[in-house]
């Protein structure tokens, strides 16, 4: 294990997401008087945002005072490790918004270009998931068992797209999931959720056009000590990028290459 992902380590990480869960929930839970700025179409900003940011870059900063951090708000603050944590405030702050609970705090470790370890924390849903390299996934402390094998009798991927995403691109998608896989598709409205699903064993992949680093980094390290892979190239992607790609074992990833190859490049 790494000492970034040993036991007082996982259990530091943990208390972070913890306590800016409870940040979070103090203006869920308050919603009637929390103001909403638009910087794009349904693309919901939060004070709620800004304060879980602000909270969880402090605390990371103190905690590994030599790394890095990245934040969906706040851009990167530069550290001498080379590693980065990549953070994620509130996503689904639409669903934040609407007073739904598909939104999650999310923490993740960016080394050697490679996502390594990450956080989860649900606040709504009392739900804490992390692991990652030499770290085997927790579901609230416990340790989580093996996915069941992908059967596509009853198959369900999830999906998810950026506002920016032209029609035609989110079109070709669901068809290619319907008639081509013939398969069940779930939109909840949040990337981190959506790879939980994956390790609850609630559907079988996710295909994604346009999300943003700080909405995987997380989800990517727990889902890879439970098998899962993806098709997301670190080597030649920037922490700034708009990721297309697609998660899943390798027997999902294998039937839905083709659709890749149509949309996963943007127009």
């Amino acid at each position: 294990m790494t000492e970034h992902t040993t036991r007082p380590t996982r259990t530091l990480i943990e208390d972070i997401a913890r306590r800016a869960g409870a940040i979070a929930l103090e203006h869920f839970q308050s919603l009637a008087g929390l103001p909403v700025e638009r910087k794009g179409h349904l693309d919901l900003v939060t004070e709620a945002d800004r304060a879980v940011e602000q909270f969880l870059t402090s605390s990371l900063r103190r905690a590994f005072p030599d790394d890095g951090v990245f934040g969906e708000e706040a851009g990167e603050t530069a550290g001498t490790s080379g590693r980065i944590w990549v953070i994620d405030p509130i996503d689904g702050t639409f669903n934040f918004v609407r007073g739904g609970q598909n939104w999650a705090i999310s923490i993740g470790l960016f080394e050697n270009r490679r996502p390594v370890y990450g956080t989860i924390f649900a606040p709504a849903r009392a739900l804490m998931l992390s692991g990652g390299v030499d770290a085997p996934a927790q579901r609230n402390g416990m340790p989580m068992g093996p996915l069941p094998p992908l059967d596509f009798a009853q198959g369900a991927t999830g999906i998810g797209w950026h506002p920016s995403i032209g029609t035609a691109d989110r079109i070709e998608l669901i068809r290619f999931v319907s008639d081509e896989l013939g398969i069940n598709v779930r939109f909840c409205g949040s990337s981190t959720l959506s790879l939980v699903d994956i390790a609850l064993g609630e559907t079988d992949g996710y295909l994604a056009l346009g999300d943003s680093t700080w909405d995987v980094m997380a989800g990517l390290p727990i889902l890879a000590s439970l098998g899962v892979s993806h098709t997301i190239d670190w080597d030649h992607t920037g922490l700034d990028a708009k990721l297309r790609f697609a998660c899943g074992t390798e027997g999902f990833l294998d039937k839905v290459r083709p659709l890749l190859k149509t949309i996963a490049v943007p127009a």
